[in-house]
C-alpha cells in the first residue's frame, strides 16, 4: 500500500535471485564487517586474481551479520563486472552485489555508489561498454531505486543518491547524458551490443550461411532482431526508469519534466521511424514527462500555436489545428501519418488524465499528503469542456480528413477517432 501510494513501483526484477527475501527485523540490524581472518582470505584470492574463488568466499561470508568493506565492493564492480569478463561470472557477481545490498541499508553505500555512478554510469559511452555494462546499469538503477524508496518514506529525498546524480537542479548535464543514451538505444545510432552478444550473433549467422537446411532469411532476421530484442530494449527500460526518478527527485516535478522534455524534443523530431518513436514514448515511465513531450510535439505542429495551459481544451485545440511535421525515412502514406498523430493524441489524453488524477505535478511529499487526505484532482477552467464541444471538434476533423485523404476513408482513422471520442467522454464524466 505504501509503494502504491508513494511511488507505485515494484523495482527492478532480479532474474537470478529467486526465493530470496530480506527479513525486516534482520534488515534493521546494522551488519558488521566480515572478520579480518576471512577478509584476508578474500584479499589473497583478489591479489592472485582467482575470481571464482573470490566470489565463492564472499558468497559464503556475506550475511545479515557481516558485509564486505567498500573497497571490496568497488573491486567487484571495477575489476570484474566492468572488465571484459563473460559468461557465468557476470551473473554470479551481479547476484552477489544484490545480496550485499539486501543486507546493507542503501544509505550505507551512498558514497561508494555515487562515486561509481559518476565514474562509470555517467561517463561510459554506450559504444565503449564492456559485456557486464547492462548488469552494472541494472545494479545502479536498483541502488537508486532502493535508496529513493527509503528516503521517500522518510521524506528526505534531498539526502538520496538520486538527488546527487540525477537532479535537474544540481546536475542536469547527467540527465542530458541519460537522454542521449536513450535516443541511441532507441535508434541504434552510435549504440552497440557487448562483444559477447555480437559474437553470438555473428557465429549464428555463419552457421546459417553454411547450413544447406537453414532458411535463407535466418541470418538477416537474427541480425535485425537481436539488438532491440535482447539488449537495447532492456537498456531502454532502465534509462527510462532513471529519467522517471530524475523527474521526481526535486521539489517541482513540473519544472523538472519541462526541462527534460525540452532536451528530448529535438531528438524525437529527428527520429526517422514510427516504430522507434513509439518505443521512445511507450517505454516512458513518467506520465508527466510524456505529457510535456507530447505537448511540445503538438504545439510545434500547430498552424497557430495556443497560449492555453495543458488541459482538455488544449488537447481539443490540437485536434483542430495540428498538422503532420514528423520526419519519415520511407515513403509513408499520408493517412498513416495522420494515424500516428491521432495515436499520440490519444496517448496525450490518457497521460494527462493520469497526471491530474494522481497529482503528479505536485512534489512527492505533497502528493503523499494529498493522497492521505483523499484530495480531489485540481482542475483548471480550460478542463471544462462539454460533450457538444467534443462532437463538433471531431466532426470538423473528419471534414478536414475527407478533403486531405479523399475516399475511401481509412478504417484506422475512424477507429482512432472513435477511441478519442470515447476517452474524452469518460474523462469529462
Amino acid at each position: 500500500l505504501n509503494k502504491l501510494h508513494y511511488f507505485r513501483r515494484s523495482g527492478v526484477q532480479h532474474l537470478f535471485l529467486q526465493g530470496v527475501a530480506p527479513n525486516k527485523e534482520i534488515h534493521q540490524q546494522k551488519p558488521e564487517f566480515i572478520p579480518s581472518g576471512k577478509l584476508n582470505m578474500v584479499r589473497t584470492t583478489m591479489e592472485e586474481n582467482f575470481l571464482e574463488v573470490t566470489l565463492h568466499f564472499l558468497s559464503d561470508f556475506v550475511s545479515h551479520q557481516h558485509c564486505p568493506p567498500k573497497e571490496i565492493i568497488s573491486h567487484l564492480i571495477k575489476q570484474i563486472l566492468l572488465h571484459p569478463h563473460r559468461g557465468e561470472i557476470l551473473k554470479d557477481i551481479y547476484t552477489l552485489l544484490i545480496k550485499i545490498q539486501m543486507y546493507v541499508q542503501p544509505n550505507s553505500l551512498v558514497l561508494l555508489t555515487l562515486q561509481l555512478c559518476q565514474a562509470h554510469t555517467i561517463s561510459i559511452c554506450p559504444q565503449e561498454k564492456p559485456p557486464g555494462w547492462l548488469l552494472f546499469l541494472q545494479y545502479v538503477v536498483q541502488t537508486l531505486e532502493d535508496d529513493f524508496q527509503q528516503n521517500v518514506r522518510l521524506r528526505l529525498l534531498q539526502k538520496s543518491i538520486a538527488k546527487k546524480v540525477l537532479s535537474c537542479d544540481l546536475c542536469f548535464n547527467n540527465v542530458k547524458e541519460v537522454v542521449e543514451w536513450l535516443v541511441a538505444a532507441v535508434t541504434g545510432v552510435g549504440f552497440s551490443q557487448p562483444q559477447e552478444q555480437l559474437q553470438k550473433t555473428t557465429s549464428a549467422e555463419a552457421r546459417s550461411e553454411h547450413s544447406s537446411s537453414a532458411p535463407l532469411m535466418a541470418s538477416t532476421d537474427q541480425a535485425e532482431a537481436a539488438p532491440p530484442a535482447f539488449f537495447a530494449q532492456k537498456v531502454m527500460f532502465l534509462l527510462q526508469r532513471m529519467l522517471s526518478i530524475a523527474v521526481e527527485v526535486d521539489k517541482s516535478p513540473n519544472c523538472s519534466s519541462c526541462k527534460i522534455a525540452d532536451v528530448m524534443f529535438p531528438f524525437i523530431l529527428n527520429i526517422p521511424l514510427r516504430s522507434q518513436r513509439e518505443a521512445f514514448l511507450n517505454t516512458m515511465e513518467s506520465q508527466l514527462l510524456r505529457c510535456k513531450l507530447l505537448e511540445l510535439l503538438f504545439q510545434h505542429s500547430c498552424d497557430v500555436p495556443t497560449t492555453l495551459p495543458l488541459s482538455l481544451a488544449k488537447i481539443l485545440y490540437f485536434l483542430s489545428h495540428s498538422s503532420v511535421l514528423l520526419q519519415y525515412q520511407d515513403e509513408t502514406a499520408v493517412w498513416q501519418r495522420w494515424d500516428e498523430m491521432l495515436q499520440y493524441l490519444n496517448l496525450l489524453l490518457l497521460s494527462y488524465q493520469n497526471v491530474v488524477l494522481e497529482h503528479l505535478r505536485s512534489s512527492l511529499s505533497d502528493r503523499m499528503d494529498l493522497i492521505i487526505q483523499k484530495a480531489k484532482p485540481k482542475l483548471q477552467d480550460s478542463d471544462d469542456v462539454s460533450h457538444r464541444d467534443i462532437q463538433l471538434k471531431i466532426e470538423d476533423f473528419m471534414s478536414r480528413m475527407q478533403q486531405v485523404l479523399g475516399q475511401p476513408f481509412p478504417q484506422q482513422i475512424k477507429e482512432k477517432l472513435c477511441m478519442f471520442r470515447d476517452l474524452f467522454l469518460i474523462v469529462t464524466a
